[in-house]
């Protein structure tokens, strides 16, 4: 394979939304109070983990750590969008370019990854609660967090590598308004056929296994509960896990519509529209899913804000 002529290359079009000035103004409004409410939303999360000594378990330690990737995944494409909003300036350089197609797959594998983990935290609580603690140990849980990042850099580094081999041609223009792994492959005139294999691969392993693994963990959960005598108590067993099920039906929902749009619509427009609800809206909405499913973390967050606000 021989080296691209990627050196010669400034930079590419992000067509972002619409070309609509008055919806551009609209969109950045909009995107604006969107990434400010994932922030501080995410935030209130860890925070509110952090300084509440009986949210110190490894279901709210994983919620900690997910907070975080939200956050970065969406300080990963909506900044780079409002700059060229404001500035009417489509442009985003090569290496910009580059490091959001790694770090848009570093933090969407690791996502995976941590949905999956809190899954087997979830079966490990409720088919072995007598053996909850010993099984999900701190070190354990450091661990696992730790793998997934490793894997998701491995992953996300081989990919950004790969595209450093190809050649663009004069078509520079990204129909989303964030650099995209497969739309970049697309927009080369080198060939493709070893990305492409990469990203079947990346996408059969690093999202099928997780998938596979909530489902098969999600088996073992309904089936353990179906055991349990009282009704009371297979209603606050699977309590447990409706805010986790509800973020992983947003994530993986909004992922294969995603996917869905782009192959039924020859509108590119459309897909980056649907693309908005996997890597904004989920963001948004995953802190208000687990503060107002649960409890605990309800608590968690009136004790915070009552803090905060004796500050002032």
């Amino acid at each position: 394979m021989e080296v691209g002529n990627q050196t010669v290359i400034s930079g590419f079009l992000l067509l972002g939304l619409t070309d609509d000035l008055q919806l551009q103004t609209l969109i950045f409004g909009l995107f604006l109070a969107m990434y400010l409410v994932t922030v501080l939303g995410n935030t209130f999360i860890i925070l509110a983990v952090s300084s509440d000594s009986h949210l110190h378990t490894p279901m709210y330690f994983f919620l900690s750590n997910l907070s975080f990737v939200d956050m970065c995944t969406s300080t990963t494409t909506i900044p780079k969008m409002l700059v060229n909003i404001q500035a009417q300036d489509q442009s985003i350089t090569y290496t910009e370019c580059l490091s959001q197609v790694y770090f848009v797959m570093v933090f969407t594998v690791l996502e995976n990854f941590l949905l999956a983990i809190m899954a087997y935290d979830r079966v490990v609580a409720i088919c072995h609660p007598l053996r909850y603690t010993v099984i999900m140990n701190p070190c354990l849980c450091v661990l696992l967090v730790l793998g997934s990042v490793f894997i998701s850099n491995a992953a996300a580094l081989v990919h950004t590598v790969m595209l450093l081999w190809l050649s663009f041609c004069e078509d520079l223009e990204i129909p989303n308004f964030f650099c995209e792994l497969a739309p970049l492959i697309k927009l080369a005139c080198s060939d493709t056929l070893i990305n492409n294999i990469l990203v079947y691969f990346v996408v059969s392993l690093f999202a099928g296994v997780p998938v596979f693994g909530i489902i098969f963990s999600y088996v073992c959960i309904v089936s353990s509960i179906l055991r349990i005598p009282s009704s009371e108590g297979r209603y606050k067993a699977f309590s447990t896990c409706g805010s986790h099920l509800s973020v992983v039906s947003l994530f993986y929902g909004t992922g294969f519509g995603v996917y869905i749009s782009a192959a039924i619509t020859d509108s590119t427009r459309n897909t980056a529209v649907a693309s908005v609800m996997y890597s904004v809206v989920t963001q948004m909405l995953n802190p208000f899913i687990y503060s107002l499913r649960n409890r605990d973390m309800k608590e968690a967050v009136r004790k915070l804000l009552s803090r905060a606000a004796s500050l002032l």
